[in-house]
């Protein structure tokens, strides 16, 4: 259900989500996928906790970042070209809280922590 948020809401971004391995609680690696207009391919992030009853997700982002700009006809990469990028991120974050707010029980804690628990502790 929580790897459905992401690609729901900004669609335009994001692809979708994978489980590399684990079986969704901690330890689990999970990678997001992004559109082919996005500059970024992907992202790996393993999750550290679940804590359903506190609404806590605690994860670890698996970094390796390598930016090359390759310019045609000499033109330069402006640094409001990288800032943005980094404001597209922040809007990322901006437009999953609106979507929420406004969708209170699309993942809402009662239905995510009953599917967890059947999951996990059934």
């Amino acid at each position: 259900m929580l790897n459905n948020l992401i690609p729901e809401v900004v669609p335009q971004a994001v692809k979708n989500t994978e489980v590399i391995s684990g079986n969704g609680g901690p330890g689990t690696i999970k990678k997001v996928h992004f559109n082919e207009n996005t500059p970024i391919k992907y992202v790996v992030h393993q999750i550290d906790s679940v804590k359903i009853e506190n609404l806590l997700y605690g994860y670890t982002l698996i970094v390796k970042n390598t930016s090359t700009y390759y310019t045609k006809c000499d033109r330069e990469v402006k640094e409001e070209q990288v800032k943005a990028g980094k404001e597209r991120s922040a809007g990322l974050f901006k437009a999953v809280k609106g979507y929420l707010v406004a969708n209170p029980d699309a993942y809402n804690y009662n239905n995510i922590a009953n599917l967890y628990q059947q999951k996990y502790f059934m």
